[in-house]
């Protein structure tokens, strides 16, 4: 025994001593060259040895000399073997054929499913399989998804989302690495992200990779598609209120692609049919969206990514209006630098404004005109250093520049107009790192450093320069137990320079953002265990505890409804917390799917001169959070699926007393966010039909009902003093939606 147990050191020892080799290239899919993120190539003879491609279809591993025999599978692909003998340093590309989803379905008895879990932590959603679940306006969204996961909470009429506990402006956006500052369109009700050019979607809530900084609560990072090199291909759809068309193609066949992407609404048509009123002829309600993308394969290890958006909002109803435009480009260099070495250059510019103005008495239009301008530069390498460390390092200088309301007419003294800059770098690197089998390592630091000018209007005092340096380390542990169990632990710090501004009152003022003379700062703990079950079932649970601190809010008593008087009216250098359960279970497998999450949580915020400087309720609060989604696929021409949604009301502030004085009456109102609107709640239901097409054309039709019961759930409630009883308030409720229905026809040839 003695002597069986030195040879299997020595040979171990030995087989480490033998020289090692790289293996590296892309992954793709064949039918589109499209790159594939989270492709697993494992080793036959040693399963316990793998790689994940990185989100631009990259892998490298080393091994020492053998024969191998590699295997690489993804669940929307079907899965390739290649037998090599390693003795120097091999390319290899792999080109993944796409699974039949009929086959998937009624023979395997299996979905991609909606939401899987990344490697490090992150919610990936399958953009594709969400085109089936009910929706608002029957337009596929993928922020409306990403409302039914645990620990993600938004109001309805909103794609702004509250991640466990976190203001909406605590999210960090990206479409293909440029940030995107407001991500609604139609005053809430669609985001900014067309799905049909889009490839992958991931949400950090709980680790964030030390690439990611500038946000405290979440990482919401979305890849557009990089365009068919293959084949030229049109897809679109054509709902009641908005359509979309999508064109994509190779400009040289197999080395570079392009895709163009458009969508608009028309509802201001519809309303102008509909509408007997005069000022229905001038009335304008709706928006439209371009996404652009050019692709060059320079050589086998380099590739340069051009990608653009620009989306605008236009709503004018008699003298008022109020319009808002993102615009992001970014220039992106792929580069192979070595059989160990992957890095990625970027360029990036972003854009947000909008313009909110009145017509007076007086023939006088008032616009005040807030916008904010970013420009970034980034650069990023991968670099495996062997079978158990992979490192993430890189550099980021991010230029904002804030262009305070601007006011045309007489009114100019009532508002700030001062352009103000910030500068947000940073230093970044972490590790990938598999100690022993099952249990792996993500660990990692950031260097943040702020540097703003002058900021008057958060602190007044004009001239004055501020730099802070926030060391932010980050660690996620992954520990299988077994290939059915799973534990997870993960501790952030993260900081924040900027914050949006927003009405509290109600309204649909849109947000304006500003820098912080001192960052925020949040730390972020969080424990989970996920249990897998045959035929498909999944059950998992996580608990969090989030602090921060520097946090801002409104004064007591005041309304904020446009823009006025904002730096008399904030109080700052607060502190926060969240904490709660989330509860996650999940069925894949079969002609059944779907998931139930629910949320067990308490956000609050304590700021001297606020609620007697005692906690209090943050406005996205909200105790209990479930959502159940399903899908049921009938046969392969017909999906029906649906969705339930309830929730804890909005945390709002009621009046208390009622008073008089010189004939003015007043509203006396109690402590801030200690009461609650009614609980939220309501049922979408959705069918698909897929009629029998032929390969080179497809078609769907999807049909669906919004809120089928009709709840009338309220959106904002307003008070008021009572006329005609003195010692009575009068309670005004705003509903958005009572029953929506809709038909969209979608095709793809």
């Amino acid at each position: 025994m003695m002597k069986t147990t030195m040879l299997a050191i020595f040979l171990s020892a030995f087989s480490y001593a033998q020289q090692s080799y790289s293996i590296n290239g892309m992954v793709k899919d064949e039918s589109s060259g499209e790159p594939i993120t989270g492709a697993i190539i494992t080793i036959k003879e040693n399963p316990n040895i793998s790689i994940e491609t990185n989100g631009y279809g990259f892998y490298t591993l080393s091994l020492p000399e053998n024969d191998y025999t590699l295997v690489i599978t993804h669940p929307k692909h079907k899965a390739l073997t290649k037998t090599i003998h390693l003795a120097e340093t091999l390319k290899i590309d792999w080109a993944l054929e796409k699974e039949n989803e009929i086959e998937m379905v009624e023979i395997k008895g299996k979905k991609s499913p909606v939401v899987t879990k990344s490697k490090l932590g992150g919610d990936v959603l399958d953009v594709m399989a969400t085109s089936k679940l009910p929706v608002l306006f029957g337009e596929r969204d993928i922020l409306k998804t990403l409302q039914f996961l645990p620990g993600v909470v938004s109001n309805e009429g909103s794609s702004g989302l509250s991640i466990r506990g976190g203001n909406t402006d605590q999210n960090l956006v990206l479409f293909d690495g440029a940030p995107v500052f407001n991500n609604s369109h139609f005053l809430g009700f669609f985001s900014t992200f067309n799905s049909d050019a889009l490839r992958d979607v991931t949400l950090y809530k709980s680790n964030i990779p030390s690439q990611f900084g500038g946000r405290l609560s979440s990482v919401l990072d979305i890849k557009g598609k990089e365009g068919n090199n293959q084949k030229f291909g049109v897809n679109g759809g054509i709902g009641l209120i908005s359509s979309r068309l999508s064109v994509e193609g190779p400009i040289q066949k197999g080395k570079s692609s392009f895709i163009i992407s458009g969508r608009r609404t028309y509802a201001d048509l519809l309303y102008r049919l509909i509408s007997k009123e005069e000022s229905a002829k001038s009335a304008k309600l709706y928006f439209y969206d371009l996404n652009a993308k050019l692709n060059f394969q320079i050589n086998a290890n380099n590739s340069i990514h051009l990608s653009g958006y620009l989306g605008k909002d236009i709503f004018k109803y008699d003298e008022f209006h109020n319009n808002w435009a993102n615009a992001a480009s970014s220039l992106r260099w792929n580069s192979i630098i070595s059989s160990k070495l992957f890095s990625t250059t970027s360029l990036i510019y972003s854009n947000y404004n909008y313009n909110i103005g009145v017509e007076n008495i007086v023939s006088e239009t008032v616009d005040i005109k807030p916008n904010i301008n970013n420009l970034v530069f980034k650069q990023d390498f991968s670099h495996s250093i062997n079978q158990k460390h992979s490192l993430n390092y890189g550099i980021q200088a991010s230029y904002y520049n804030f262009s305070l309301p601007k006011i045309s007419g007489s009114q100019t003294d009532l508002f700030v107009d001062e352009k103000r800059s910030m500068w947000e770098n940073a230093l970044y690197i972490n590790d990938d790192f598999k100690p022993m089998e099952g249990l792996s390592l993500n660990y990692g630091i950031r260097a943040a450093m702020y540097s703003a000018g002058k900021d008057q209007l958060a602190y007044g005092d004009a001239g004055e320069k501020t730099s802070h340096i926030i060391f932010e380390p980050r660690i996620m542990m992954n520990y299988e137990l077994n290939k059915s169990n799973l534990i997870t632990a993960s501790y952030n710090r993260s900081s924040q320079g900027i914050t949006a501004l927003s009405a509290n009152d109600g309204s649909f003022t849109n947000d304006i953002w500003i820098n912080l003379k001192k960052p925020m700062v949040s730390d972020h703990f969080g424990l989970g265990y996920t249990k897998k079950f045959e035929g498909g079932y999944e059950i998992g649970t996580d608990v969090f505890y989030k602090k921060m601190s520097n946090i801002a809010d409104y004064k007591e008593g005041v309304k904020i409804s446009q823009v006025d008087d904002l730096q008399n009216n904030l109080l700052f250098n607060g502190i926060g917390r969240a904490y709660g359960i989330e509860l996650l279970a999940k069925k894949t497998s079969g002609k059944l799917t779907g998931w139930i999450s629910y949320t067990l949580s308490k956000s609050e915020r304590k700021i001297n001169g606020i609620n007697q400087g005692n906690w209090y309720n943050a406005t996205q609060d909200k105790t209990h959070n479930l959502s159940i989604v399903a899908n049921y696929s009938v046969s392969p021409k017909w999906t029906f699926s649906g969705a339930f949604v309830f929730a804890t009301g909005n945390a709002v502030t009621f009046p208390v007393a009622k008073y008089t004085i010189d004939g003015n009456t007043a509203l006396q109102y109690g402590a801030r966010n200690g009461n609650r609107m009614p609980s939220y709640n309501r049922l979408d239901i959705n069918a698909t039909y897929e009629p029998q097409n032929n390969k080179r054309f497809k078609s769907s039709w999807s049909f669906g009902l919004y809120n089928i019961y009709g709840k009338l759930n309220p959106y904002s409630i307003e008070f008021s003093s009572d006329g005609f009883f003195p010692t009575d308030v009068k309670i005004s409720k705003f509903v958005l939606f009572a029953i929506v229905p809709n038909i969209t026809y979608n095709f793809k040839f």
